[in-house]
């Protein structure tokens, strides 16, 4: 725990000058409850299995909205349990972040696992690690700026220790790990000002001392992240895309003040993810609980230890014999897709797969075919199954190389585990740099 530190009579001075943390919030009323349904039928009846990360993402979303429903908690928490005693070793450091912000979103009895596996230091050596990557190779971590920004936050939000110097060197918003290619990643630029706005509370609060040039430069930051942000909003209210709208809402609910009111229609954006919904667009568990906390005016700065665990007001239950999904009478059991894998040259299959597969299903299909081709290579993280190789071809962020995802040559906003394929459909995975 670091000491409290007041700040000289500039420092008072310069806060003064800069915008407070009152919040802009639009959330769902109690009567359009009945509309997050979908969202909370996809939580309750998904499969969480050992050693995969929803179940982190689902914990949390649920505690932060204040759902009560200890079956599905304890099913959850027992997953992290396990993560924590047997692979924690394994876990990069935003997911080990989610993890402690998790369990930690209220005062409980799981809380204690944070402190009997020490988890808040090994998270200071895995941020540590990331910083160390960067300064090795060309400013690039070991994972990528999401998670950077949770390991940020987290250890802000528990009283861990980092450098807010070197978050201050880091997170200038034209680094170009807020970017792949020439385009602004929305949630990551959301996570970034959850976290710097964290320190910057901190900081204010004289909870950690620094130089008033820190404090001043973060909250130009955040400015700019925000500016960047509403830059991605759409005609129809949605922020970058469909899936990083809800962390762009917790982005902008915390920095009202970097912006003017006319610059964002928070109910047109809260309509459009609600329309989304009833689309069937969040239909895996780790989807639907990051849009959750922000349809309920939640964000990730609510995590707070030391208060009650609460419960949401209102008729919100989370039990339901409601199915996720309806296959139409008549509809086709079957259906074609061609598939292609593309490094030097391009190399296609037509795969057939069961109606309403998804992405992973099509590859996996294609890799019993040829694996010689098509083989490939997975693994889990927080936002679901990530490619790591084709064809013995790895992924790396040293060299900022990835497995794009694309269909009809368009690159697709979902992950492999969520994008749902259609009959017909080109469907492609090709090696790019960001």
């Amino acid at each position: 725990m670091r000491q409290s530190h007041q700040l000289p009579l500039v420092g008072l001075l310069l806060f003064s000058l800069i915008p407070s943390q009152l919040c802009e919030i639009c959330e769902v009323s109690e009567e359009n409850y009945i509309r997050l349904k979908p969202l909370l039928n996809t939580m309750n009846q998904s499969e969480y299995t050992r050693g995969t990360s929803s179940s982190v993402n689902v914990l949390l979303s649920l505690q932060l909205v204040g759902i009560q429903n200890q079956n599905l908690k304890q099913k959850l928490i027992q997953q992290i349990e396990y993560t924590v005693k047997r692979r924690l070793s394994q876990v990069s450091s935003g997911e080990l972040a989610l993890i402690i912000l998790a369990l930690g979103a209220c005062r409980n009895p799981d809380e204690n696992l944070i402190y009997d596996y020490h988890l808040i230091d090994k998270l200071e050596n895995k941020f540590q690690a990331e910083i160390e990557n960067m300064e090795a190779h060309n400013g690039n971590p070991l994972t990528n700026y999401y998670q950077l920004s949770l390991d940020v936050l987290a250890l802000c939000l528990f009283n861990g220790t980092y450098s807010t110097t070197k978050v201050v060197n880091y997170f200038t918003p034209e680094n170009k790990n807020y970017y792949f290619g020439s385009q602004f990643s929305v949630d990551t630029g959301a996570m970034a000002v959850l976290a710097l706005t964290c320190v910057k509370r901190s900081l204010i609060n004289g909870q950690v001392k620094t130089d008033e040039s820190n404090l001043k430069n973060i909250s130009i930051y955040i400015k700019s992240l925000v500016e960047k942000i509403l830059s991605e909003k759409k005609e129809n209210g949605l922020i970058g895309n469909t899936f990083s709208t809800g962390e762009a809402m917790q982005a902008l609910f915390v920095s009202s003040d970097y912006y003017h009111e006319n610059d964002w229609n928070c109910q047109q954006t809260l309509n459009a993810v609600l329309t989304e919904i009833s689309q069937g667009a969040f239909s895996t568990p780790t989807a639907a609980a990051q849009v959750l906390p922000a349809l309920m005016g939640k964000t990730f700065l609510d995590v707070n230890k030391d208060s009650s665990c609460v419960s949401a007001a209102g008729n919100f239950s989370n039990s339901t014999h409601e199915p996720v999904t309806v296959t139409a009478p008549g509809s086709q059991s079957s259906i074609s897709v061609n598939y292609s894998v593309t490094i030097n040259e391009t190399y296609s299959a037509n795969v057939t797969v069961p109606n309403g597969s998804v992405f992973l299903d099509v590859m996996e299909k294609a890799q019993k075919m040829n694996d010689t081709i098509f083989g490939f290579t997975m693994e889990e993280r927080s936002w679901g199954p990530y490619i790591t190789s084709v064809q013995g071809l790895w992924a790396s962020n040293n060299d900022r190389t990835y497995w794009e995802l694309l269909s009809g040559g368009i690159p697709l906003s979902q992950g492999v585990g969520s994008y749902v394929v259609h009959d017909g459909e080109n469907l492609e995975v090709r090696w790019s740099k960001y």
